[in-house]
C-alpha cells in the first residue's frame, strides 16, 4: 500500500473509531431517528456549499439511482440501526460485530467477480485481525439483545456494499457531491420523525458535543476521506479500517473513562496491527500490474474536478 494509502488508513481508523463512543453518549438523550437527523443535517449544511461551488451535484443526475442505493445501504439504514442497537449493547460489542465487514466485502467481491480478490496472505490477515478484535473486546454477548445483534448484522452488510457501489458504479463522480447528496436525502427522510422525537428539555453539553463530533468530524470530514481511501486502496482493503475502530474505542475508554487496559487488550492491539498489515498488502503480481497501469490512471484522475 502506498504512503498516502497508509496515511488515509490511519486517519480513517481514528475518525471512524470515535462514533461508537459518541453514539453511546448521544442516545442517552436522543432517539435514534433524532440522532440520525441531527448528524446528517449538520454534515449536509457543511458540505452543501462546497459541493455547489464545485459543481459536484449536477453530474449525479445521470446516476441518481446508484446514489439513492448508496444512501440507503451506507447511511440511512445502517446509522438508524446502529444507534438503536447501541441502546441495548455496549459500544465495544458493536465494534466487534461491525468488524465482520471485511469478510462480507471479500465474500461479495468473490461472488460478484470483483478484481479486488483475496490471496492467502490477505485471508490470513483478515482472520488474524478478526481474532484480534475478538481478543480485544471479548465474546460476551450474554448481556446484549438478539434484536440488536441482528441490527448490527444488517449494518455490516450495508457497510460492505457501500464501498463496492462507490468503486463500481460511482467511479468518476465527484466525491463531495455523492456524499452531500446522500446526507441531504437521509436528513430529509428522517426529518419528520427526528424533529417530532427531539427532547423537550435542553440536551446536555456532552450530547451537544457528541452530535457536533458525529456531524462535523465523523461524517463531513470522514466520508470525503473515505472516498479518497477507496480510490487509493480499493473497496475491500478500505473496509479493513473496521479492525482499527474497536482499538480506538478501547483507547478512548481507557483515557477518558478510566477503563482498565488488560493483557487481553494489549494482545488484541498486536493482533489487529498484524492482521491489518497482512490484509492490506498487495501481491507482487498485482503491484506490477498497478505500476504498469499508473500512467493511465493518472490521466483519468487528472480530468476529475
Amino acid at each position: 500500500m502506498t504512503r498516502r494509502g497508509w496515511l488515509l488508513f490511519a486517519v480513517m481508523g481514528v475518525i471512524w473509531g470515535v462514533p461508537y463512543l459518541l453514539i453511546k453518549v448521544a442516545v442517552a438523550d436522543l432517539s435514534p431517528a433524532s440522532l440520525v437527523f441531527l448528524r446528517t443535517a449538520t454534515a449536509a449544511l457543511l458540505l452543501l456549499p462546497l459541493a455547489a461551488a464545485r459543481g459536484a451535484i449536477t453530474p449525479l443526475r445521470v446516476r441518481w439511482r446508484w446514489v439513492l442505493l448508496y444512501t440507503i445501504v451506507e447511511v440511512a439504514v445502517p446509522w438508524m440501526l446502529l444507534a438503536d442497537a447501541e441502546r441495548h449493547i455496549t459500544s465495544s460489542l458493536a465494534g466487534l460485530l461491525v468488524a465482520a465487514v471485511p469478510f462480507i466485502g471479500a465474500l461479495l467481491a468473490l461472488l460478484t467477480g470483483g478484481d479486488d480478490r483475496l490471496d492467502a496472505r490477505r485471508l490470513a490477515g483478515l482472520l488474524i485481525g478478526f481474532f484480534g478484535v475478538a481478543t480485544l473486546v471479548g465474546f460476551d454477548v450474554s448481556g446484549g439483545s438478539l434484536v440488536a445483534v441482528a441490527e448490527i448484522a444488517v449494518v455490516t452488510v450495508g457497510y460492505a456494499l457501500g464501498p463496492m457501489i462507490i468503486a463500481r458504479r460511482l467511479g468518476g463522480v465527484p466525491a463531495v457531491g455523492a456524499v452531500t447528496a446522500s446526507l441531504v436525502l437521509t436528513a430529509i427522510a428522517y426529518a419528520p420523525v427526528g424533529v417530532l422525537q427531539l427532547p423537550r428539555h435542553a440536551p446536555s453539553v456532552a450530547v451537544v458535543l457528541a452530535i457536533a463530533g458525529l456531524g462535523v468530524v465523523c461524517t463531513a470530514v470522514g466520508f470525503v476521506l473515505f472516498f479518497a481511501l477507496i480510490a487509493e486502496v480499493g473497496p475491500v482493503r478500505a473496509t479493513v479500517i473496521t479492525y482499527v475502530n474497536p482499538a480506538v474505542a478501547l483507547a478512548l475508554g481507557v483515557i477518558i473513562l478510566g477503563e482498565p487496559f488488560t493483557v487481553g487488550a494489549a494482545a488484541g492491539f498486536v493482533l489487529i496491527l498484524l492482521g491489518m498489515f497482512l490484509a492490506t498488502g498487495r501481491s507482487a503480481a498485482r503491484s506490477r500490474a498497478r505500476r504498469a497501469a499508473q500512467p493511465e490512471q493518472e490521466a483519468v484522475s487528472a480530468g476529475a474536478p
